[in-house]
C-alpha cells in the first residue's frame, strides 16, 4: 500500500448527531486511521459539538470540528472551509450518515494515484436495519445481512478494485457520490475546490468532477473498493436543483477548469497549524 506524508478524511454533516456517532465509530474501527478526521457542520445545534467532544478522548488521530453558521444547505462552503483547515496531502471525502467498511480508508489509499481523483459509490440501507443500528449504536454492517441494497457494492475485494479502478465509468461524471470521493489537496487547490454558488441539493460534486477532469486529471472508480453502508433518511429539499443543474451545464459547455468563489478565499485567512482543534468558523 502506497504511503504518504498525511491524509485527512473529511465529514461532513448536519444536525444528525446520532448518525454521526455511528460514523465516527466506525472511523475507529478501521485498519488504517487517516493522520486527522475533520468534521465539516454545516451549522448543526450544540449536540454534535457534544458528540464530538464525547468521542474525542477515543481518537489516537486529530479530531477537529469546523463550524460554520446555519444559512440554509451551504455543503460547498463547509466543504472548502474543512479543506482549507487541513495541511494533508491526501483528502477522503465522505458525509456523517454513512457507517465505513473497516478497509475504508485502507482502500482509498491504495487507489490514490497522482494525477487522478476517486468516486466511490454506496450501499443503501432501509429504514428498518437503519433504525436497529441507530438505536443499538452499532458501528458495523455485514454484507449479507437483510436490509441492505446495491448487492455488488458491499463488497471489498482488492484485487478487483485494481482491476475495475480505470475501467468502471471514468468518464461518466454522474457516477459519483460526493459522499465517497477522495482527491489530491493540490488539484484541489489548481481549481479553486468547490463552487460556492451552489445552494441547496445537488450536482455540486458533479461540477467539480467536471472542473478536475477539464484541468487534466483522470476518474479512478472505488468499485469494490471503499464500501460504505447509507443509513436511511427522507429525501432532502431538490427545490434548488433546477439552478444547480445549471451551473453544471455552464461548466460542461464552457470547460470551466477555475471557479471564482471557492477554496482560495479562506486559504488566506487561515494557518492550519494554529487552528484549535475544537472549531474554526468564518
Amino acid at each position: 500500500m502506497k504511503t504518504f506524508s498525511k491524509s485527512a478524511l473529511i465529514i461532513s454533516t448536519y444536525n444528525w448527531p446520532e448518525a454521526l456517532q455511528l460514523c465516527l465509530l466506525s472511523v475507529l474501527g478501521q485498519s488504517v486511521l487517516p493522520d486527522e478526521v475533520i468534521i465539516a457542520d454545516d451549522g448543526s445545534t450544540g449536540q454534535t459539538a457534544e458528540v464530538i467532544e464525547a468521542l474525542r478522548p477515543m481518537f489516537p488521530v486529530k479530531l477537529v470540528h469546523v463550524w460554520q453558521e446555519d444559512e440554509g444547505f451551504q455543503l460547498s462552503k463547509i466543504r472548502n472551509k474543512a479543506i482549507a483547515t487541513s495541511s494533508c496531502d491526501y483528502i477522503i471525502q465522505i458525509d456523517g450518515d454513512l457507517i465505513l467498511h473497516k478497509n475504508f480508508i485502507k482502500d482509498h489509499l491504495s487507489l490514490s494515484k497522482r494525477g487522478t481523483f476517486v468516486a466511490g459509490s454506496r450501499v443503501l440501507m432501509n429504514r428498518e436495519l437503519s433504525e436497529k443500528m441507530l438505536s443499538l449504536r452499532k458501528s458495523q454492517v455485514t454484507p449479507f445481512q437483510s436490509g441492505l441494497g446495491n448487492f455488488t457494492n458491499r463488497f471489498s475485494i482488492a484485487w478487483l478494485s485494481r482491476y475495475m479502478a480505470d475501467r468502471y465509468k471514468t468518464h461518466d461524471i454522474f457516477a459519483l457520490r460526493g459522499c465517497n470521493m477522495a482527491f489530491w489537496r493540490e488539484d484541489l487547490l489548481r481549481v479553486n475546490g468547490y463552487n460556492e454558488v451552489f445552494h441547496g441539493w445537488g450536482r455540486e460534486d458533479n461540477e467539480i468532477a467536471v472542473r478536475l477532469l477539464n484541468s487534466g486529471l483522470k476518474k479512478r472508480a472505488a468499485k469494490f473498493a471503499g464500501v460504505v453502508f447509507h443509513i436511511y433518511h427522507p429525501e432532502v429539499d431538490r427545490g434548488h436543483c433546477p439552478k444547480n443543474e445549471a451551473y453544471l451545464t455552464e461548466a460542461l459547455l464552457n470547460k470551466t477548469v477555475y471557479c471564482g468563489q471557492g477554496l482560495h478565499q479562506y486559504i488566506a485567512h487561515v494557518e492550519p497549524v494554529r487552528l484549535t482543534e475544537r472549531e474554526f468558523a468564518l
